[in-house]
């Protein structure tokens, strides 16, 4: 997973726990988002307040997590002690402890408020430190199968998604398979603009069958020269995927009549711009070396203002 170098702290200030107010806690939470969930914020601004607090303030817990792990900068034994420190305290906080974090102060009130199982946060936790525990050594980090793959964006993504549709509101049982479905969505798009990025960081997100099965050699993707184009079997490969990636995107329209009218825009928003970044890289003919896909603000803007006209209908309507 892949982020800016800007971590929490930044957002925190001189908090201490007597100046922390619930208000406060989720303020902070909204600024880390503002600043750094990029594709999720322009979903999060067509959510009324009160979800938008809490879908801000997992987003925070989620980024302290990736701060901790991804932080290169520090030895990795030093990463795990640090990533385990955070969630002894998380837990402890959970519990009704004392805590001077305002992240662990709104999550904690996100949690009770919609009924959000602590252990999804225990299993968004668990995806952060299988990049930590993947690789031994100087291997590259990989997974064998389609299978293996799965279960890491169902960590990373899917269970956001299972957090997600607990605040936007749903009663059908069917939406939670429907919701893991589109994290998955989501992870094989990310997985496919960062395919360059990854690599250079010792990470191949694409399953070792299927570059057998495509004739790709995986020093071909860690080694090549940067900014190649794609050779004709590295297009089939990436093609696959994507693939795979739209038939669980028919599962996100699947999705929507299923969760609450006044959320619906904002999911619909989120998948809009996920999907158009797919179809960015399947535009480009899956050329994710030579330049890296995005989705330009000036779409995602339209995008979010098509998404607010629906939330502003939903509440009248309704």
């Amino acid at each position: 997973m892949t982020h800016s170098g800007t971590t929490v702290e930044d957002a925190l200030g001189s908090l201490t726990l007597a100046n922390i107010t619930l208000d406060r806690a989720y303020a902070v939470c909204r600024a880390i988002a503002k600043r750094e969930a990029k594709n999720f914020y322009y979903a999060f601004v067509a959510l009324p307040p009160p979800r938008r607090n809490a879908i801000c303030a997992i987003y925070a817990f989620m980024r302290k997590a990736d701060d901790l792990a991804d932080d290169e900068t520090v030895p990795m034994e030093e990463r795990r002690t640090r990533l385990d420190d955070w969630i002894a305290a998380w837990r402890a906080a959970s519990a009704g402890g004392s805590t001077s974090d305002p992240v662990f102060v709104a999550v904690r009130d996100a949690t009770v408020r919609f009924q959000i199982p602590l252990t999804l946060l225990d299993e968004l936790v668990a995806g952060v430190t299988m990049d930590l525990d993947s690789a031994k050594g100087d291997a590259p980090d990989t997974y064998a199968t389609f299978d293996d793959l799965y279960r890491y964006c169902y960590l990373v993504a899917s269970v956001v998604g299972l957090v997600c549709i607990r605040i936007f509101g749903y009663t059908d049982p069917r939406a939670e398979k429907l919701a893991e479905e589109t994290g998955i969505a989501f992870q094989l798009t990310n997985i496919l603009r960062d395919v360059a990025e990854d690599a250079e960081r010792n990470r191949v997100y694409l399953p070792i069958e299927d570059l057998k099965a495509h004739g790709v050699a995986l020093d071909d993707l860690l080694k090549r020269a940067k900014g190649a184009v794609p050779t004709a079997a590295e297009r089939a490969l990436l093609k696959e995927i994507g693939r795979r990636a739209e038939r669980y995107y028919a599962s996100a329209q699947a999705l929507m009549p299923l969760i609450d009218k006044e959320s619906r825009p904002a999911l619909g928003v989120l998948v809009e711009i996920y999907h158009a970044l797919l179809k960015r890289i399947e535009r480009a003919d899956y050329d994710v070396f030579s330049r890296r896909a995005s989705v330009p603000t000036a779409e995602k803007l339209r995008i979010l203002a098509s998404g607010m006209a629906k939330m502003a209908w939903a509440r009248f309507a309704g």
